[in-house]
């Protein structure tokens, strides 16, 4: 999955878009408002987290304008401003969870994978498919009682699949929960997970729709 970090602190940003990485997130960081305002505008994220004090566009007229346009995306708000007041009013903007700086980066993790949740309609973290169970939060995949082993990229596929299912995935859409700004777009990479993760966990479970790309079928 794709996600935006708005930051402007170098140091903060690194250690947050690492973590993420690490979780299996596909990751652009914008370091003020208006490169994260024209990376809204064009790309498609599964969530976003912003910090408030921005340059150039801050971070509350961007959620604001977010919000205006009918972006539903998932926005968790950073920021170093912890008053009651000032939460309140990021909630009342448009934001779906608040975390104060200073943070443990396990927390944060934690709430970005139940916003993640919520916008998909589920309320625990395992994800079952038959006999196939994964979880996002471990990047652990269990195929009945057997334990299957995923690159990082397979597992963001099947993420993505698992998540859309009966909703075809383009080959397009497949790459954006893949690669973020600074990563080289493999040629055929799409192609070879799927036919890896085909030859891992059935044939059956991964369908090519012709001319559209791959859907995993509802139960």
């Amino acid at each position: 999955m794709r996600v935006l970090l708005v930051e402007d602190d170098d140091l903060i940003g690194c250690g947050i878009e690492a973590g993420l990485r690490q979780a299996g997130f596909a990751v652009d960081w914008a370091h003020d408002g208006r490169k994260a305002d024209l990376a809204l505008a064009t790309t498609t994220y599964a969530l976003v987290i912003l910090d408030l004090g921005l340059p150039k566009i801050s971070g509350m007229t961007l959620l604001r304008q977010l919000r205006d346009a009918g972006n539903d995306v998932p926005v968790l708000v950073l920021t170093a401003k912890g008053t009651v007041l000032d939460r309140v009013d990021g909630l009342e903007a448009g934001a779906d969870d608040y975390l104060g700086k200073p943070f443990d980066l396990v927390e944060l993790l934690a709430r970005c994978r139940a916003l993640l949740r919520r916008s998909q309609g589920r309320s625990v973290e395992l994800i079952r498919h038959g006999d196939l169970s994964v979880n996002p939060a471990t990047q652990t995949a269990m195929l009945a009682d057997a334990r299957v082993t995923l690159t990082s990229r397979e597992w963001a596929i099947l993420i993505q699949l698992l998540t859309h299912r009966g909703i075809p995935q383009s080959r397009s859409q497949l790459e954006e929960s893949l690669y973020g700004w600074q990563e080289e777009i493999e040629s055929n990479a799409i192609e070879v997970h799927v036919s890896n993760l085909r030859k891992k966990l059935g044939a059956a479970l991964i369908r090519t729709v012709r001319g559209i790309g791959y859907v995993v079928e509802r139960p």
